[in-house]
């Protein structure tokens, strides 16, 4: 699966992923998805949201075993990052029949349609049209980078855009939804465990500053005389990675579009986007102000107007104790000793389906930590330890 998987939407001068919703690479990964369900003669079938689902037993009969992750990639992404859940969780079904362990709950393997939001700017887009976070009135309002909205991409790619929305009769058939993950960060690594459960997900959000300021010629403005948005924007990104590093919590500026975005022009218009997170809801408000009031302060003294608007927002996932525990205790069948459980900074789907739907998480460990990147790694030792975790989990719960 693995290496069928591999080349899809990768891009041969970077080596990283490109994997964006509705578009050629995503269908490819979408037509692997169904055929692995086939191949294991699953019922497979796609939701009005374009999420993915391979189900073994009955999907309506409810209280159902789910597992599984999403497809698609952050620009220049890595191989891990999603697919690795996916993968993991068909293997995992593998695994149960080698057992000849036989479910007594349905159970189900997802792809989450557009879960990095690399395309639309809105992360976990599958998932929150599902539970209702997201609605078709602001999903309609999504467009990329070349003005398509998410509709007309949906449309373009052979799916109905006319019947997204919420979706509680799905969500009521769950009982359980677990998501492997390959970890970002090194928390495993430094203690040395292959596997590990996560505990919370911290809050976090995308808020994007417009800088306004005066298109003028490079070469004949003096620089007293320019209003010049870049300096603006560029204090900010040092302002947000100061006050972060104080706050004890993290502020990115990660993107940037500048307008005309000429050689030789001062900017009119530059427009970056923050990405800030932090251990609780009080610390990344007070740290996204602070940043916020410093590009205000620094427009004023360059006669540059700044606006800003939050994009996305997730507050903190503190995922459910029973489940959490119970699938800590399964990985090592002492409940004594349980797996290790920590934290996380990164959204997933999981996070998303919390608040209607018991939801838990795995890592594998990554010993660089590096991911969003070409770079992002975790041992095939690790790997097939992830597959053997998940596969007691579902065991565990579906199974007995």
């Amino acid at each position: 699966m693995w290496r069928d998987l591999r080349p899809v939407g990768r891009h041969p001068d970077s080596g990283g992923y490109r994997r964006y919703a509705w578009t050629g690479a995503d269908t490819d990964c979408r037509a692997w998805f169904r055929d692995q369900a086939t191949a294991r003669g699953m019922t497979y079938e796609c939701d009005r949201n374009g999420n993915q689902w391979a189900w073994l037993g009955d999907p309506a009969a409810g209280d159902a075993v789910v597992t599984g992750s999403h497809l698609d990639s952050v620009p220049d992404g890595g191989a891990f990052d999603g697919p690795l859940g996916v993968v993991s969780s068909f293997a995992a079904v593998d695994e149960l029949r080698a057992r000849g362990a036989a479910p007594t709950r349905p159970l189900a393997v997802v792809n989450f349609g557009d879960e990095e939001g690399a395309r639309f700017g809105l992360a976990c887009v599958g998932s929150r049209l599902t539970s209702g976070a997201l609605t078709p009135r602001d999903a309609g309002r999504l467009r990329d980078a070349d003005g398509v909205s998410l509709p007309q991409a949906m449309e373009r790619a052979g799916h109905d855009p006319q019947a997204i929305g919420a979706d509680p009769e799905r969500l009521a058939r769950i009982g359980a939804f677990v998501e492997l993950h390959v970890e970002q960060g090194r928390a495993l690594d430094l203690t040395g465990d292959p596997v590990g459960v996560a505990s919370a997900i911290w809050p976090h959000g995308r808020w994007r500053f417009d800088f306004h300021g005066e298109a003028n010629h490079a070469g004949t403005t003096r620089l007293e005389d320019r209003r010049d948005p870049m300096l603006t924007y560029a204090n900010t990104v040092l302002a947000a990675r100061k006050r972060a590093r104080l706050a004890g919590a993290l502020a990115t500026f990660g993107k940037v579009a500048v307008e005309p975005n000429g050689v030789n022009a001062i900017p009119s218009l530059v427009r970056g986007w923050l990405d800030s997170r932090a251990a609780d809801e009080a610390t990344l408000t007070a740290l996204v102000e602070a940043v916020e009031r410093a590009a205000r302060e620094r427009g004023d003294r360059d006669g540059v107007g700044v606006h800003v608007e939050r994009e996305s927002f997730t507050p903190v996932v503190e995922f459910q104790h029973a489940l959490r525990d119970r699938v800590a205790t399964l990985l090592t069948g002492d409940p004594d000793r349980p797996a290790p459980v920590l934290p996380t900074g990164a959204g997933h789907d999981a996070g998303i389906l919390s608040a209607a739907v018991p939801t838990a998480m795995l890592f594998v460990r990554n010993p660089t930590g590096v991911s969003h990147s070409p770079a992002e790694n975790a041992a095939e030792d690790d790997c097939l330890a992830g597959v053997g975790a998940l596969t007691d989990v579902l065991e565990g719960l579906a199974c007995r």
